[in-house]
């Protein structure tokens, strides 16, 4: 991977994603730290499913900064698959079982306490690197090929 190369990747709509998908890793980070240390026993399911949507924030804005490493584009690709099943998911279980959702949770209502950004984030993240894949490594020859 070039200097060149990350450079720019990390322009325009890429560092837009990045730093919207920092900011809902910091958000939901904070938001469910206060909910569990504060009222853990209130709602233990929604403030455990908050804690979880901030690890995927924080592996998928890793995942998107050193995507075109490819084991890190596999990763972003995963924890952006991983967020959009638990948006639908758990938007769909808040609505239509809304007893297991005593407390709001980051994704409950399709992400509805942060604007529905978590339900159209992942959307645009599984865009971006459909139309940024890593650029192919040239195949290095092996010892056996050459000889």
């Amino acid at each position: 991977m070039t200097t060149t190369e990350t450079r720019s990747r990390m322009t325009g709509i890429g560092r837009v994603l990045v730093i919207v998908y920092a900011v809902m890793a910091l958000a939901a980070t904070g938001r469910s730290f206060v909910q569990i240390v504060r009222r853990f026993d209130e709602a233990p399911l929604a403030y455990t499913l908050s804690a979880l949507a901030a690890v995927v924030y924080i592996v998928a804005t890793l995942g998107l900064v050193f995507a075109s490493r490819r084991g890190w584009y596999t990763i972003a690709w995963v924890a952006i698959v991983f967020e959009l099943a638990g948006v639908l998911i758990v938007g769909t279980l808040s609505l239509t079982t809304p007893e297991l959702f005593q407390h709001d949770s980051v994704w409950s209502v399709f992400g509805r306490g942060y604007l529905f950004i978590p339900l159209v984030l992942p959307v645009f993240g599984i865009w971006w690197l459909r139309t940024h894949r890593p650029a192919a490594r040239a195949a290095v020859p092996s010892a056996e090929a050459v000889a």
